[in-house]
């Protein structure tokens, strides 16, 4: 059977944390389908809110809902998040007020080609004060962070990709700033976030094949970061991202760790991505977990010859 997709899965729990909510409402700008936000139409019309094509009204409306009271949950895709980014910044986290950002089809999107990849918002969006960024493993991670955001004082953007993630386990309650850590390894350590975890875990299978202990790390948190859980895993460490590796997640865990330990950062280029199936541009930008464990195995010899060398 085929897995629900993510916009399913966020509309249907929406739905389902609505009933027992009053207070949430959605709003959108003309992607009631798309987001998954049709069901919450039919279900709760009077508290759904579609301004149509205009992404800086939907922002700025979400923030006088929440000034007044609602929990306010806004889904737009990544790409279409960047045309509200000043009403994001002044109208909802200058004023902290607890607006959820449903982040949709963040990371690369596929065949809508280089104006719908949401390879940027990791980046644009760390750089404000006050905003929690949070990226789920998978569907039923999706879940537990929508319902924890509504429960925060401030501003939470949730970032999640197109289409369906597969079901990992490891289920742990979400806490503020808490990553999770699914394995450690002797030899090194995947920083994972989101999307990449999956891939991660498989890579470290991969790895273990060729005699290599690798362990996986679910960052969980763009911000605030994790640093205790990220400094506290030993040996070497390699950060995996859906996003432009400049200023994004593994920028991140560079600016908290810089010991040495990171051996490199897997993302994407400082380029437009072309258009492309997802699965063939996971491919080409090295975010399989062959191309991921190939990666960290180069990494890993070119940092033990180097250790020899200096030794």
């Amino acid at each position: 059977a085929d897995r629900p997709s993510n916009s399913q899965v966020f509309g249907e729990m929406l739905c389902r944390l609505a009933k027992n909510n009053e207070r949430i409402v959605a709003v959108t700008a003309a992607m009631a389908e798309g987001t998954g936000l049709s069901l919450f139409q039919q279900h709760f019309p009077d508290r759904f809110f579609d301004v149509g094509i205009a992404e800086q009204h939907a922002l700025t409306l979400a923030a006088g809902l929440a000034a007044g009271g609602q929990r306010p949950i806004v889904a737009l895709y990544s790409t279409f998040l960047q045309r509200g980014y000043d009403q994001l910044v002044h109208d909802i986290c200058l004023q902290e007020l607890p607006v959820v950002l449903a982040v949709d089809r963040s990371g690369l999107v596929g065949e809508d080609g280089p104006t719908h990849h949401g390879v940027f918002d990791l980046s644009f969006l760390r750089i404000v004060p006050g905003l929690v960024i949070v990226a789920p493993k998978d569907g039923k991670e999706l879940e537990d962070m929508l319902a924890w955001a509504l429960t925060q004082e401030g501003p939470v953007a949730i970032c999640y990709p197109r289409g369906s993630l597969s079901s990992l386990g490891y289920e742990e309650p979400i806490v503020l700033g808490r990553g999770q850590r699914l394995r450690t390894g002797k030899d090194l350590n995947f920083i994972a976030l989101g999307s990449m975890v999956g891939p991660c875990q498989a890579a470290a299978k991969l790895l273990a094949q060729a005699g290599v202990d690798a362990g996986v790390v679910n960052a969980r948190f763009v911000k605030p970061l994790d640093v205790d859980l990220i400094q506290g895993t030993p040996g070497y460490l390699i950060t995996v991202e859906e996003n432009v590796l400049m200023g994004g997640f593994g920028s991140a865990v560079l600016e908290a760790c810089a010991d040495g330990r990171l051996l490199g950062r897997i993302g994407l280029p400082d380029a437009f991505v072309e258009h492309g199936p997802q699965s063939l541009l996971h491919e080409k930008y090295g975010l399989t977990p062959e191309a991921i464990s190939a990666y960290a195995h180069r990494a890993l010899c070119r940092a033990r010859e180097g250790r020899k060398s200096l030794g």
